[in-house]
């Protein structure tokens, strides 16, 4: 935009200084001319008097006295003043006895004839090209100037007005992507015409209501999430109050578990602020804790689990929270979508340039086609919602075809 307005401003103003100066131009052509050709007739007109009175030494005396070279054929074919042969235009003068002015190579000519007691006397001057152009050079020179200076004050100014009106869409834009960045405190500054005035203002208005939104649905989740605390206890009652020890102990620890993952639930949704924090864990802790959380299911369900994890820690640039929620889900998948006693293996690789990679494989049927296509879509009876938490945490994320014989889920973990 500023380079369009700047454009236009430049065309507007040549334009207008074309209509100006092309004519003023030949006006100062034509008054130096006219100047130069008055000069010279009233140089021809004060000599007429002294030929027509026939004083040949008078007459001498005035023609050299003049700063314009004047030629004067007198009747009886003599010349005097500056030497000059007879022109047509002299001749033609002399035969009619009427005043000419002819344009020549050199110049404009001007012959006046003067009846006397002895015959026609003829007044002959040139005046030469130079004569009719003098000064002009330099006053078109003038002009140029001028009007390139006036085009470089309009650019100038263009420049100026539109510096004022880009600035506040700058601004505008500037914000919006903070806004995009999840920077939900972001907010402009109402400045510029009325017009942009207006969409800042309303700008404004979407973040704060995206920011009320969003604190909303925070809360919600909170809520709906702290009212499964009720039945996890209840849940941890009859658990208490069952006979086997080792039963009562199982179906505690998973209560617990569940409460731990509820209450990780709750921090996150009221989790303070919109930005993402910079948080890091050890992976090889946080995949070792989960599998030998979900080694007891398998083993109730007739799964081998392998694992293949470093025996240093592996430090990868997610939240401990989210990462083991991202192997729940993947684990999740296995045990809801895979018959028992199918066999299992979770796998963590240290990645040379930093993070790891998190490999989840089973040898059931794999996935269904189309499956996990978008958040909230299933191939299955499921919410969809279980490979959408895992991909939340990795940079890459893949999936093997079912035609490997079961199914390879890789996730690329970022270092930190």
């Amino acid at each position: 935009m500023r380079a369009r307005l700047t454009l236009l401003v430049a065309a507007t103003t040549v334009l207008v200084l074309l209509a100006f100066l092309v004519p003023l131009a030949l006006l100062v052509r034509q008054v130096a001319a006219d100047r130069a050709l008055s000069r010279a007739d009233d140089v021809v007109q004060s000599i007429v008097p002294i030929a027509g009175a026939g004083d040949i030494d008078a007459l001498r005396l005035s023609v050299s006295a003049q700063s314009v070279p004047v030629t004067v054929f007198l009747p009886d074919g003599s010349v005097l003043g500056a030497p000059a042969s007879a022109t047509p235009a002299v001749r033609l003068a002399g035969a009619r006895r009427e005043a000419l002015t002819v344009t020549t190579d050199d110049g404009q000519e001007l012959v006046v004839p003067v009846l006397g007691a002895a015959g026609v006397t003829v007044i002959r001057t040139l005046v030469t090209d130079a004569e009719l152009t003098r000064g002009v050079t330099r006053a078109w020179t003038t002009l140029a100037a001028l009007g390139a200076a006036l085009v470089l004050l309009g650019l100038l100014v263009a420049d100026r007005l539109a510096r004022a009106i880009i600035a506040p869409i700058t601004e505008l834009s500037a914000v919006s992507h903070r806004l995009a960045r999840a920077e939900l405190t972001a907010r402009a500054d109402p400045s510029g015409p009325p017009e942009l005035r207006e969409v800042a203002g309303a700008l404004n208005h979407l973040a704060g209501r995206i920011q009320d939104l969003l604190a909303t649905e925070r809360e919600r989740v909170a809520d709906l999430s702290h009212r499964l605390r009720t039945p996890l206890t209840a849940l941890r009652l009859e658990a208490e109050s069952l006979r086997d020890p080792e039963e009562s102990a199982r179906v505690a620890s998973a209560a617990d578990e569940v409460a731990r993952a509820v209450t990780a639930v709750i921090h996150q949704a009221r989790r303070a602020g919109a930005t993402p924090s910079t948080a890091t864990c050890d992976a090889t802790e946080i995949v070792s804790a989960r599998v030998a959380f979900w080694a007891v299911l398998a083993e109730d369900t007739g799964r081998d689990v392998h694992q293949a994890l470093p025996s240093v820690p592996v430090p990868v640039a997610v939240a401990a929270d989210d990462l083991a929620a991202a192997l729940d889900a993947l684990l999740g998948n296995v045990f809801a979508h895979t018959p028992d006693g199918t066999p299992l293996s979770v796998t963590l690789t240290p990645r040379p340039v930093g993070g790891a990679i998190l490999t989840v494989a089973d040898s059931g049927p794999g996935f269904p086609s189309g499956a996990a296509a978008e958040r909230g879509s299933s191939g299955g009876d499921s919410t969809g919602l279980g490979l959408d938490i895992a991909r939340q945490v990795a940079t890459t994320f893949e999936i093997s075809p079912p035609s490997t014989g079961g199914a390879v889920v890789r996730l690329e973990i970022p270092g930190p």
